[in-house]
């Protein structure tokens, strides 16, 4: 069932304990800010302001005790939009307090192929979302099947590995 941009942003200013994302392609260049995927690219310094919004409401959030955590899964070489993401968002989004975990597939099999990216609240809402080409954000269902929503969450948890340390290894690379 299809959910309004309204309701969907509600459930990030509802939930209780907890939300978790599963992202898993390689380019969302639609749904970000070109201008500042174009000065990360060119080596200009990030700006001051950048994702203030959603800094802000991960930080209501955090403060509060409610837990917001993603886990990517990928596979190197990154893509640039990859880069980008991981080296200005993740970053810059793990001072207000949200938690990266990475999957990484470049040597093995994807325990999670086909899955679509979601986030879930509070193991009880489940918003599916579709992209488009170029990673153009098409729209977002809430689900239902709890539990298998749940398994998929499980299963990238075990199989990821906390972004920090990954990034060591390979943000550089």
């Amino acid at each position: 069932m299809n959910i309004s941009p309204e309701a969907f942003g509600a459930l990030f200013d509802g939930f209780q304990r907890e939300a978790f994302r599963l992202e898993g392609l390689d380019d969302y260049t639609g749904s970000s800010s070109v201008d500042n995927l174009r000065a990360y690219l060119a080596g200009e310094q990030k700006p001051d302001d950048y994702n203030s919004a959603w800094l802000a409401q991960v930080k209501r959030n955090t403060d509060a005790g409610r837990r917001m955590y993603r886990v990517h899964v990928l596979s190197r070489p990154l893509s640039p939009y990859l880069r980008y993401e991981l080296d200005w968002g993740y970053r810059t989004n793990q001072t207000a307090g949200e938690e990266f975990f990475i999957l990484d597939v470049t040597n093995g099999s994807n325990p999670l192929a086909g899955v679509l990216d979601f986030w879930m609240f509070d193991d009880s809402s489940i918003v599916s979302m579709a992209y488009g080409e170029g990673g153009s954000f098409r729209g977002a269902d809430q689900e239902s099947d709890l539990e298998q929503w749940q398994r998929w969450r499980d299963v990238a948890m075990a199989h990821a590995e906390p972004f920090t340390d990954w990034w060591e290894r390979y943000g550089k690379t």
